[in-house]
């Protein structure tokens, strides 16, 4: 069925209300009388997932036990029975949704489920639908110049701006105790600011929200602003390239402020083995807290499907069925303008590795996609030599920790 274009998120003029718990069950319980047993299998693999985490004691036999383990087999009985009440579900579900360690991990399970099933939380209204934010040490940002002085004591000239990929949230730049955007601010003296979003949304859709909330994030910077840069990791390079060309097609006044774009493993020109219907299972198993929602297998939100060719306009998708296979009908976008591009390409194998290694380049991503490379000159992304890097022996995560990759982006944004 051909898609037609909703109306763009649009930036909170207060403060977003901290997730509830409330909020968490009845989201719970809608998708649990909408996918009935089905989704209670899936939710226990989660959490059985996640209990195989180091440290845990859990069996691993494939099903929880406890009283969550109760709770998910009393969730399928339930709802093989005509009626099960909304009522019911909801007292049953409670207990798992309570069983979070802390926020990150609530914020992870969630972030997962967005990317998978984003677009159908939002258009059923299911308070699960993540809002888009800009945030900081995990709490949301309001975009006025007083409140920003407060929650930005530190903020300095140099904003930088860091967009995540598919399934994951602002909380994951932090992996394995490094995080860019920190690192940065200690070296660089960057002021790191960390998009949160919805990444099962059209690619595009989210590039029209980003785009109005940096023009007030911008218009409201608590000081002098000399330098501005954004750096996306896999889906948020798109997001970030639909949000420039929306904000010029808009006459919006950030994009003359950014300076700088760097791009990590960001799938340009799509991703194979989206186009073979294995993108869900690898990105999703790349995470435990995500791997479960492999389990879903067909079910792919807009912003999967964007990634088969590597949709950022509205005119790429709207008014086209977009589980249709197709060829490539994107409308070309080139690197935006008077900005610094950088490209950074990961590789599973060694340098001078096999067509094969190639092709994979970092599990997800293959190098000429993540470089730009296409063989429509009219659709090549024109990044300099010396603006592009590989990074040999990593995957597509490891993009977010590596030493390697971290002394790359402190000689690129000095």
């Amino acid at each position: 069925m051909a898609e037609t274009p909703p109306t763009p998120p649009t930036a909170p003029t207060t403060e977003p209300a901290a997730p509830s718990r409330g909020a968490d069950l009845r989201g719970a319980t809608r998708l649990a009388t909408d996918a009935t047993a089905g989704l209670a299998n899936l939710v226990e693999a989660m959490h059985e997932r996640i209990a195989r985490l180091p440290g845990s004691d859990a069996a691993l036999d494939g099903r929880t036990g406890g009283i969550s383990g109760l709770v998910y087999k009393t969730i399928r009985g339930v709802t093989r029975v005509a009626g099960g009440s909304i009522e019911a579900l909801l007292g049953l579900i409670a207990p798992a949704l309570g069983h979070y360690a802390d926020a990150a991990e609530r914020d992870a399970l969630v972030s997962a489920l967005n990317g998978v099933l984003g677009d159908y939380l939002v258009a059923s209204g299911n308070p699960l639908a993540l809002p888009m934010e800009l945030r900081r040490g995990g709490a949301p940002l309001v975009l006025e110049s007083e409140a920003l002085a407060q929650a930005l004591p530190d903020a300095g000239p140099r904003l930088l701006v860091l967009v995540h990929g598919l399934c994951m949230n602002d909380r994951q730049w932090l992996r394995n105790g490094h995080d860019h955007g920190a690192a940065l601010a200690r070296d660089r003296g960057w002021t790191p600011i960390y998009l949160r979003y919805n990444s099962g949304l059209h690619i595009s859709i989210n590039g029209h929200a980003l785009a109005a909330q940096l023009e007030r994030l911008v218009a409201a910077w608590p000081t002098t602003l000399q330098r501005l840069a954004i750096v996306g990791h896999s889906m948020g390079g798109l997001v970030a390239r639909s949000a420039i060309h929306a904000a010029e097609r808009s006459g919006l006044a950030w994009p003359e402020r950014l300076g700088d774009l760097v791009f990590l493993g960001t799938p340009h020109h799509g991703a194979p083995l989206e186009r073979a219907g294995h993108w869900v299972d690898l990105v999703l198993g790349a995470t435990p807290y995500a791997a479960p929602f492999a389990r879903l297998g067909r079910v792919r939100s807009a912003g999967i499907t964007d990634l088969r060719h590597g949709h950022v306009l509205d005119e790429d998708w709207v008014g086209r069925d977009r589980f249709a296979r197709s060829g490539d009908r994107r409308q070309p976008l080139p690197l935006p303008a008077g900005v610094r591009c950088y490209a950074l390409a990961a590789s599973l194998g060694a340098q001078g590795g096999t067509i094969k290694e190639k092709l994979l380049g970092d599990g997800l991503v293959p190098l000429d996609s993540a470089l730009g490379r296409h063989a429509d000159p009219a659709r090549a992304l024109a990044f300099a030599p010396d603006r592009q890097w590989i990074a040999y022996g990593m995957n597509h995560l490891d993009l977010l920790d590596r030493a390697e990759v971290y002394e790359r982006l402190k000689d690129w944004l000095q």
